[in-house]
C-alpha cells in the first residue's frame, strides 16, 4: 500500500518533518503552491493530484513525477507533448468520476476507451486509476463508489488504484486500493487563512 501525503495548504515544516520521518510521496493540487514548496523539501516522489489545465502541462511535467488526474484526452495529449519535449515518459493515472458531487473525472463507462487513447501516447505510461470518493458520511454510498472504482480499474488495468483520503481510506483499502492520499489525517488541519 502506497501512501501519498497531500501537502496542500500544510506548513512547510510539518511536511518536511514527515519526509524526514520516512514519507516518500507528496501530492499537491496546485502548481503555484507546489513550486513554492518543493524547492524547500528533501527529495520525494511528487504527485500532481489537481485538475490539469492544459496550458500548464509543461510546467506540471517539469515539476512532478506522476500526474494522477488525467480525465480527458486533451489533458493526456498536452502532457504527452510536454513529456516528449523534455525527453521523459511520465507515469499517469486516469481519473474517473465516481461521485455525484465531483466536477472532474472521466465517466467510468468511458474509461476503457480513454485508457486506450492514453496508451497510444508515447510520452505517457498509464499506471492505473484514481478517483475521489463521494463527500458523505454514509458508509454504504462510499463503499459502492469505491467498488465502482475497483471494477473500472480492473477493466483499465495497471498497477495503481489510487482511492481513499483522510475520511474514507478504510473503505478504500477494503475495496482494494493500492494507494491512499492523506492530508489532514497525516499532517493535521489545513491552514485556511487567505
Amino acid at each position: 500500500m502506497a501512501l501519498v501525503g497531500v501537502s496542500k495548504k500544510q506548513p512547510l515544516e510539518v511536511v518536511r518533518s514527515a519526509i524526514e520521518d520516512g514519507l516518500t510521496d507528496i501530492g499537491e493540487n496546485y502548481l503555484q503552491e507546489a513550486k513554492r514548496k518543493f524547492s524547500s523539501l528533501p527529495p520525494v516522489r511528487k504527485h500532481f493530484i489537481g485538475h490539469l489545465q492544459t496550458n500548464k502541462a509543461k510546467a506540471v511535467v517539469e515539476l512532478f513525477d506522476v500526474v494522477q488526474s488525467v480525465d480527458r484526452i486533451e489533458a493526456g495529449q498536452a502532457l504527452d507533448n510536454a513529456a516528449r519535449g523534455l525527453g521523459k515518459v511520465l507515469p499517469v493515472l486516469l481519473q474517473i468520476n465516481i461521485s455525484p458531487t465531483d466536477r472532474f473525472g472521466c465517466p467510468p463507462e468511458e474509461a476503457a476507451r480513454l485508457a486506450g487513447a492514453l496508451r497510444d501516447l508515447s510520452g505517457l505510461r498509464l499506471d492505473g486509476v484514481m478517483a475521489i470518493g463521494p463527500f458523505t458520511d454514509a458508509p454504504d454510498e462510499i463503499s459502492r463508489a469505491f467498488e465502482l472504482a475497483a471494477k473500472t480499474f480492473a477493466g483499465v488495468g495497471g498497477s495503481t488504484l489510487s482511492i481513499g483520503m483522510s475520511g474514507d481510506w478504510r473503505q478504500a483499502v477494503r475495496a482494494g486500493s493500492t494507494m491512499i492520499r492523506l492530508g489532514t489525517a497525516l499532517f493535521g488541519s489545513r491552514n485556511t487563512a487567505p
